[in-house]
This record gives structure tokens, sequence and C-alpha cells, in this order.
């Protein structure tokens, strides 16, 4: 019997190892390709069941239980809205955003006992990312009835403009004048201070008691803003803010939130807005007033470098306490 030469069996061995280094490859690619494809399978899952469970809660969109309108804001990426979506009778509020898009408040007062006086609040630590934009809600209460009897408003030293210059009334127990500013260039560092500056005519003559005994002016400053975060561009997310009791509000440091999926990849919007006849609403405003039907739109894979391809879900809702006869 003829036996193998060294050389014989060291090529047997060789040949041997490639052949089991090539199998275990073979099956190392079978299992990441079949575990990938898992990964996207439950991703467009989930994705899925997001849309389902979004379209329904967007039709049944209705007036807040504080007298909000249905819809809050209509962005590209982030929609806020309210809906009883547990169906326990009370409204939530409901926003449905692509990570990267984050927004919240804060509320504080300040008031003077002073004729012609003035109070000051500030801001901090609210910026986490890229600042997009951010409003300034004002309202004051005190000694207000007069034309010459203002306040005049000022972020970081700036000048903004009045309230209260005509149709406020003395000590009226409310908040009374609101406006609105846009105050984006002013916080961008994440720091920002407001004054209210009483004209001289606005004192405590009245004895305003409202909240706070004997005021001349009292002041209600709401700080909103809206920022882009880092390194969550693909998650998909779902915030609910439950009412209080009495007075009914949307405490926004109260949301709930959680990731609906975290391989979302659209470029294009993923909600759309159209108007009674189904034209597209592109101007920001109209689509607070005349939005009656949505497009949502996700575009979902685990990794957008590998096939399989994106994979699309696309689903029309109309939102029926809009819709007109």
């Amino acid at each position: 019997m003829k036996s193998f030469t060294f050389i014989e069996t060291l090529i047997v061995v060789v040949v041997f190892a490639i052949i089991i280094v090539l199998v275990f490859g073979l099956i190392a690619h079978l299992y990441k390709t079949h575990g990938y494809t898992w990964q996207q399978s439950v991703a467009i899952d989930e994705a899925r069941q997001g849309i389902k469970t979004m379209v329904k809660e967007i039709r049944e969109a209705r007036m807040g239980d504080d007298g909000s309108y249905p819809i809050e804001k209509a962005g590209d990426k982030e929609f806020v809205f309210y809906s009883d979506i547990d169906r326990d009778g009370a409204t939530e509020r409901v926003r449905y955003f692509l990570g990267t898009e984050d927004s919240g408040s804060q509320i504080q007062e300040c008031f003077t006992l002073s004729d012609g006086g003035s109070c000051s609040v500030s801001f901090t630590d609210f910026l986490e990312g890229d600042l997009q934009s951010a409003q300034l809600k004002v309202s004051v209460e005190g000694d207000f009835a007069q034309f010459q009897e203002y306040a005049e408003i000022y972020a970081d030293g700036q000048y903004l403009g009045r309230v209260c210059q005509r149709g406020c009334s003395d000590c009226a127990g409310v908040w009374q004048g609101t406006t609105t500013f846009d105050v984006t260039g002013q916080a961008a560092d994440g720091f920002i201070q407001f004054t209210v500056d009483a004209s001289s005519l606005v004192n405590d003559l009245w004895h305003c008691d409202w909240q706070q005994q004997d005021h001349a002016m009292k002041v209600r400053f709401e700080f909103s803003w809206e920022q882009e975060l880092p390194g969550m561009e693909h998650q998909f997310k779902k915030g609910v803010i439950n009412p209080t009791a009495s007075p009914v509000e949307y405490p926004q440091d109260q949301e709930e939130i959680s990731v609906l999926s975290s391989y979302v990849r659209n470029v294009p919007p993923i909600f759309e807005y159209f108007d009674k006849d189904g034209n597209k609403i592109e101007e920001y405003p109209a689509r607070l007033a005349d939005t009656k039907m949505m497009k949502v739109y996700l575009v979902v894979n685990v990794n957008s470098e590998r096939a399989p391809s994106d994979f699309e879900l696309e689903s029309y809702v109309q939102i029926r306490n809009l819709k007109e006869e």
C-alpha cells in the first residue's frame, strides 16, 4: 500500500483548510444577509404599524381641551395636533416628528410695584442643537386703560415693540395685549433676557390685586423654540402630552416620547397638506387654516448603502372634524 508523502499530505491539509474557510465564509455571509433582511422586515413592520396608528389618530383630530385648534403645527417633518388617542374622553396633544426636529417652551412671569417700572426674566440652557426658530408670546395685566399706558418689550436689550397701547383695561384680572415676537437671532446662543418697561402713566393707583397685591404691571412671557438635534437623523418619534385638570394646560415638560422607527430616511417631506379641493398647500400659515386632507410618507431602510432598496410607505388621511360639507 502506497503511503502519502509529506508534500502530498500538506497539500491535502491546505486544500481542506481552504474548503473549510470558504464554507464558513459562505455560512457567515448567509447569516449576515438573512440578519439584514430580517432587520429590514422588522423595521418595515414597525413603520407600517406606526403609520396605521398615526393615520387613525390624525383622522380623529379635534379641538384641544383648552380650546386649541385641532392642528397646532404643520411642518414637513413634524406634525402637532389634538386627538383623543386613548378613547378616555380627554384630548391629548400629539406630536409626530423626525428625531432631528425638537421643540419646547417655558413660561415665566414678573411684576413691578413702581410707577413706570420695569421687570425682567431670563431663559437659559434651553438649546441642545442648532436653533431653527424662537418666538416670544408676551401678555400683561395692570394699569393699562389709557392710550399713554403701554409696555415696551426688549430682548437682550433690543427693542421688539409695544403691547397694550390700545384695547386694554385697568386691573383686568386676565392676561391681555398678547403679542408674539420673533426672537430667533437673540436666542441663538442659548441665553436670552426679556425686559418690559412700563410707560410713566402705568402705576398702582388702581390697586390691582390679581395674583400680586398693589402691582402696577404683571407680565407673562411664553418663550418657545425649535431646534435641530444631532445624531438622531433617522429616528421617527411620537410625543404625547395629557391635559392637566383645571385650568386645562398641556405642559411641554410632561411630554412622553417614544421611538416608532430608527430607520426613516426621508429626504422628501413626511407630511404634505391639501385643501378641500385636493390642492397641495405650500404656504405655512395656510396649512394651519386650510388643511382638510394629509399625505403621510415614510422611506425606511436599515442600511441605505446596501440592498434591498428603500421601502416606501404612503397613506392619505382626511381629517373628519375639518371636513367641509
